[in-house]
């Protein structure tokens, strides 16, 4: 005797190895998209180098793959409808490592930003694709694993990022960070088009809705180039971030105008305020915050105020990438298990809000060793986060509504990281403004303390071979980096606390989720020999 599902969940869950296919085939296509987002950030200066850029001209190769990319992100769901999901998801891995080949061999900088335009539009299609297929693979029962499946790509892959970005174009050349893509995703290709298989029921868009797709792409767009380059630019003191601003705002509202009115919309709106949505939107908005901001500020952090290099911050922050790993497998069982959701995540907020804490009180004294737990507890924190928040966001939605809801938390999410970024930025400058004037208000070459700091100074580099005049300078200069490194430093404790506060504000939340724990799919009981 032996248990065996009915005849038609087999046909719409893919049993044993199949089903091990589609999840590996959707995990590396979403790795993939995920780990280029901030694998070329570390490598920027050597691509700019090679290709004979400006350190202006280069920052297009990160801005244009993070619009193209946000762009498919909603859109994906649509697309996945009118070509079948697999077509749609083998073809976005193929468009993915076609121009990944072609960023790694390109010789001009229009040439990379172009194909990384390109590369952003299919893998703008892989995030939403993958984790549709993910959760299709899997009975309601334990659609909870499967996004604990999912989330723990969505959250190692811009950890890991950086790590190997830097490994490989310090141990072979920036090439590499686009040629890696190739043999993984012609794996990722083959595993598709062999083992996913299209939505069961699946219907085909009556019509493409065009409007709703041009005001998505005029608004979501702007606002990514506003996000990315408004830093640089000076915001809204840039007659074109203001321009671009505005038309992000209004193509923004067309579309959801649009899209809630039209009878047959390229992103179902409407399911942001369905079940959980309006809570999980907000939460996966602060997820991306906590996830993207403190990948990009700790970096410089520790590679400003401490004097870390770029391989030394990558591989110290792979111990937090794998407690994540962990975390998020841990998290899968319990909710399999029919732990509510709701705990989990509350804990998870808790145990972030320490981390954000814990690095609000750094010191000048600080090594490595004082941020190796926090940073555990990051990714433990944020490991409990993302599973149950995928689980609230997906309740009880069915069909071409899962792919629909997936694309909008996904964008969410990415929006999120990108406006905590941008936000993050602008506090940090703003707090090393306030913590400059503050210490240099202190500091007065009259007072005693001041006086012996700098003879100090003066004597280690007199001891070096220089003239009285020249190590007087350097005292001077020397004084200047220390009020610099110590009001940074200040700023950036300021910038974590403002991370725990805003992760710690969602708590409230959690207590109006609402959770109905699955019941367990039908089966039946045969015999066989």
């Amino acid at each position: 005797m032996a248990k065996v599902e009915t005849a038609e969940r087999v046909a719409e869950y893919p049993p044993g190895t199949a089903r091990t296919m589609v999840v590996t085939a959707a995990i590396i296509a979403a790795m993939l998209q995920l780990i280029d987002i901030s694998i070329v950030n570390v490598s920027l200066r050597e691509i700019a180098g090679s290709i004979g850029a400006t350190t202006v001209e280069i920052a297009w190769v990160v801005t244009a793959y993070a619009v193209s990319n946000v762009i498919m992100i909603p859109l994906a769901g649509m697309f996945s409808d009118l070509f079948g999901r697999r077509n749609y998801f083998t073809i976005s891995i193929i468009i993915f490592t076609a121009a990944s080949a072609f960023c790694g061999m390109a010789h001009s900088l229009n040439e990379i930003i172009l194909w990384r335009f390109i590369q952003g539009l299919g893998g703008g299609g892989l995030l939403t694709s993958a984790q549709t297929i993910i959760v299709g693979a899997y009975p309601p029962e334990k659609i909870s694993m499967a996004n604990a499946i999912f989330g723990m790509g969505v959250m190692i892959g811009p950890t890991i990022g950086p790590t190997l970005g830097g490994y490989l174009t310090d141990s072979f050349s920036w090439h590499w960070i686009f040629l890696v893509n190739i043999p993984v995703g012609m794996l990722a290709a083959y595993l598709s088009w062999n083992y996913v298989h299209d939505r069961p029921g699946a219907v085909k868009p009556k019509k493409i809705d065009y409007w709703g797709v041009a005001f998505l792409v005029i608004g979501v767009s702007t606002l990514q180039y506003v996000l990315e380059e408004g830093a640089k630019d000076d915001w809204f003191n840039s007659p074109l971030i203001t321009v671009l601003s505005i038309i992000s705002a209004f193509g923004l509202i067309m579309f959801v105008w649009w899209e809630w009115n039209t009878a047959h919309p390229a992103v179902n709106v409407k399911l942001v305020m369905e079940g959980n949505m309006p809570i999980g939107t907000i939460l996966n908005a602060v997820l991306g915050l906590v996830l993207m901001g403190t990948v990009f500020v700790f970096p410089l952090f520790v590679q400003i105020g401490l004097g870390w290099t770029p391989l030394m911050t990558g591989m110290f922050m792979i111990p937090g990438a794998l407690a994540t790993g962990v975390s998020m497998g841990l998290v899968g069982r319990w909710l399999g298990k029919g732990v509510d959701p709701r705990l989990i995540m509350g804990s998870g907020i808790i145990i972030v809000f320490a981390f954000a804490f814990l690095m609000g009180s750094s010191s000048p004294g600080s090594s490595e060793g004082s941020f190796f737990w926090p940073f555990i507890l990051r990714g433990v924190g944020m490991g409990m986060m993302m599973g149950p928040i995928l689980t609230i966001c997906l309740q009880g939605m069915k069909g071409a509504d899962i792919g629909q809801a997936a694309g909008i938390t996904n964008m969410v999410r990415q929006i999120g990281g990108a406006a905590g970024i941008a936000g993050l930025n602008i506090f940090l400058t703003d707090r090393g403004a306030v913590h400059n004037n503050a210490l240099l208000g202190n500091v007065n070459i009259y007072d005693p303390a001041t006086q012996d700091r700098l003879a100090g100074f003066t004597q280690n580099f007199l001891g070096t071979g220089h003239s009285l005049g020249e190590a007087t300078d350097m005292a001077y200069r020397a004084l200047q980096m220390t009020v610099w490194k110590q009001y940074n430093l200040i700023a950036y404790n300021d910038v974590f606390l403002l991370v725990g506060v805003l992760t710690l504000a969602c708590l409230p939340l959690v207590f109006f989720v609402k959770y109905k724990k699955p019941k367990v799919g039908v089966k039946v009981v045969m015999a066989h020999e």
